[in-house]
């Protein structure tokens, strides 16, 4: 059998935070992504949503540059994976995901977990940190409510805390585009609530980064959000503006059953039929 051609892709846009073509990733013979094409420009707000098993934390860990795919052509920021370095690259996208939150020391003091942010490590260790990074640090906390507990260990928080510390955490940098992994996870109805307030607010700031944000939930979708991307088994169900994109069709395919979807005051919720 002769071997497979190379296959080319377009010319990514240069104007876009990301752009990825045929994206695929395989492991132990089955796709958790399928042909991902995507684009997400530097204004947009979108929302991921699928199933448990659909691709969604894969794609994110392509996006944000912390895995290579099996094939096709990821452009972030720019720069094109395999001919950056991603630890250059890296302190450009904030990012807040599970695996990331697990590294982090709970004996750390909540102001140094966002403040560790600015040298993209986990753990404070010897680094010199001026007065402007102990600033924003904390401007960062109360923007999202916690500044009150700077001084506590990141351990004796409740998930909701961390969840908000995280996020404060993923901004430090400043970055280009925002990738929050299921960032209401774990959260009761009072904490999820309260964070899809604040992230509302972050998705309507003209002057915030690109955001993306994975969820299962319709419900933790924010109003402010421009577009949405739907997964199932790897393959893209749905993507574009979100008034076109999440329908009730669209959302009961990607969970394999009938839903009736509804909006109220931007706000969306979902149930079986």
């Amino acid at each position: 059998m002769a071997p497979e051609a190379p296959r080319t892709y377009p010319e990514p846009d240069p104007d876009a935070v990301l752009d990825l073509a045929g994206v695929t990733v395989t492991r132990s013979g089955n796709d958790l992504l399928d042909e991902i094409s995507w684009k997400v420009a530097p204004e947009d707000r979108w929302v991921v949503l699928g199933p448990n098993g659909a691709g969604k934390t894969t794609l994110l860990s392509v996006a944000a540059a912390r895995l290579h795919p099996t094939r096709g052509r990821v452009a972030i920021l720019g720069e094109q994976l395999g001919k950056v370095d991603v630890f250059e690259l890296r302190p450009r996208i904030g990012l807040s995901s599970a695996s990331l939150a697990e590294r982090i020391p709970s004996d750390e003091t909540v102001a140094d977990v966002v403040v560790t942010a600015a040298y993209a490590v986990v753990g404070r260790f010897n680094e010199q940190y001026d007065g402007l990074d102990a600033t924003r640090g904390r401007g960062l906390l109360a923007q999202f409510g916690v500044e009150h507990l700077a001084d506590r260990l990141y351990g004796t928080l409740s998930e909701g805390e961390r969840k908000r510390v995280q996020i404060a955490r993923a901004l430090m940098t400043d970055p280009e585009v925002l990738m929050l992994d299921e960032p209401a996870a774990g959260l009761d109805l009072g904490g999820r609530e309260d964070l899809v307030r604040r992230l509302s607010t972050l998705a309507r700031d003209p002057y915030s980064p690109a955001l993306i944000l994975v969820t299962h939930h319709v419900e933790e979708i924010p109003p402010g959000i421009t577009h949405a991307l739907l997964l199932r088994k790897g393959a893209v169900v749905a993507a574009g503006p979100v008034e076109s994109a999440l329908t009730a069709e669209t959302l009961s395919s990607t969970f394999g059953l009938p839903l009736r979807l509804d909006q109220r005051d931007g706000r969306y919720s979902a149930r079986a039929l």
